[in-house]
């Protein structure tokens, strides 16, 4: 049997897309309140009941969730240009090599718009 687990978290940053054109509303500093969704997936060990502990999921994504929460993103290398589509590839980076059955991570930049990235 094939599972996915989905942990949330959230953080608030700001960021600025400065090449975007200057009359674009997202080229000036603004900030977001975020949503991250990690999603694991894979086949549900026999005899165990769960494919991973949440706590564990939480102590390999927290402190990367950490290092954006309430911080300029643009200032973090790597996410010099913090669309929502560099920070998911940031955070997949980020935790891939400590979670193998890493599926997916969606960022939610608002309520109605996100952005999933499942790795190369």
């Amino acid at each position: 049997m094939e599972v996915e687990l989905i942990k949330t978290f959230r953080f608030s940053a700001a960021h600025s897309l400065s090449h975007l054109p200057a009359e674009h509303k997202c080229s000036g500093m603004h900030g977001h309140s975020y949503r991250v969704d990690i999603h694991v997936a894979g086949p549900l060990p026999e005899g165990s009941g769960w494919l991973m502990d949440f706590a564990d999921l939480k102590a390999i994504t927290a402190p990367v969730i950490n290092t954006l929460d309430h911080a300029n993103l643009n200032e973090i290398p790597g996410l010099e240009i913090s669309t929502s589509e560099m920070i998911a590839k940031y955070v997949w980076e980020k935790i891939k090599p400590r979670l193998p059955l890493l599926a997916a991570v969606a960022i939610w930049e608002s309520e109605t718009s996100r952005c999933v990235y499942r790795g190369k």
